[in-house]
């Protein structure tokens, strides 16, 4: 696995921490794969005690999971502290007066990054995760996810793919050979990730969403609102000069049909249950070795 596509967190945060207040406003993409990760979760029959929104950015499906599971504890996880204002704003707004009932449960809002969850072992029975995990290193987000999933708990996410922006990513190679546009893991090492972190009956699938631009800069102006920003460890330092910014905007005219800019983004989508290892006696090297027949749903 490439630790070459690990971002810098600390830039992610501030990154989204400063898009909180106009997030919304381009988030086009964001709705789209969140309806649908909320209609693939219709599917499956479970009532969970404890759901953690991971990711939950301004809150807009935190709200729909309060509606779908009223008797359920959430817990709003964010890496950027500005992003859960947002969201406690967003709820307080849609609950109305209901938030003043006795029996209704308010959100627990967390500031926490997927790769160390501040969440006891076998606590959650629902994580959902929407375009929140592509920030992190896979192998550390699923183990952590692993953790603090309850035996046959279900966690459902959205991730993105390596071809995402791929038409950005072109144009900017033909200025320099720095990383300009935000690099993904593909869905196998995702899957692998999932595999070794012990959940158990992994489902991977794949969906490409086409946005339209009139010009690059609107693209590059979203790209900024949204927080998405480039935050490559290896990125160039310092700005960008305005003559490589026109021969990468003139590169991207390759894709330009009728006016219309494209941007790419392949979405990965997937869910796994909770596993549950019996715990063995170290061997003499001090690793456990652990049969697949014993990681299984219960």
């Amino acid at each position: 696995m490439n630790n070459d596509l690990l971002p810098d967190k600390q830039l992610v945060a501030r990154s989204f921490g400063r898009a909180a207040e106009y997030y919304d406003d381009v988030a086009v993409l964001q709705r789209q794969t969140g309806d649908e990760l909320l209609d693939r979760l219709s599917l499956v029959t479970i009532q969970p005690e404890c759901v953690l929104d991971l990711g939950v950015g301004t809150g807009r499906n935190l709200v729909s999971l309060a509606h779908r599971y009223p008797k359920a504890q959430l817990l709003a996880m964010d890496i950027a502290p500005a992003m859960l204002q947002q969201a406690k704003q967003r709820y307080r707004q849609s609950e109305g007066l209901k938030r003043w009932l006795p029996n209704n449960k308010k959100p627990q809002y967390i500031a926490g990054d997927a790769e160390n969850l501040p969440l006891a072992d076998n606590s959650v029975d629902l994580i959902f995760a929407n375009l929140a995990l592509q920030w992190c290193d896979p192998r550390s987000s699923f183990a952590e996810i692993q953790r603090v999933l309850k035996p046959d708990g279900l966690v459902m996410f959205t991730s993105l793919g390596p071809d995402t922006l791929h038409e950005l990513r072109q144009a900017w190679a033909s200025v320099d050979d720095y990383p300009h546009v935000n690099m993904f893991y593909d869905m196998h090492d995702i899957g692998e990730s999932m595999m070794e972190s012990g959940l158990v009956e992994p489902v991977l699938d794949t969906d490409r969403y086409i946005l339209t631009y009139d010009s690059v800069m609107a693209l590059m102006t979203d790209l900024k609102v949204l927080g998405a920003s480039n935050v490559n460890t290896h990125r160039r330092r310092g700005l960008t000069g305005k003559r490589a910014f026109e021969k990468m905007t003139n590169a991207y005219e390759h894709y330009c049909t009728d006016g219309v800019f494209p941007a790419t983004y392949e979405v990965v989508y997937g869910h796994a249950w909770g596993g549950k290892t019996k715990v063995q006696q170290a061997g003499n090297d001090g690793s456990i070795r652990i049969p697949v027949s014993q990681i299984q749903r219960r």
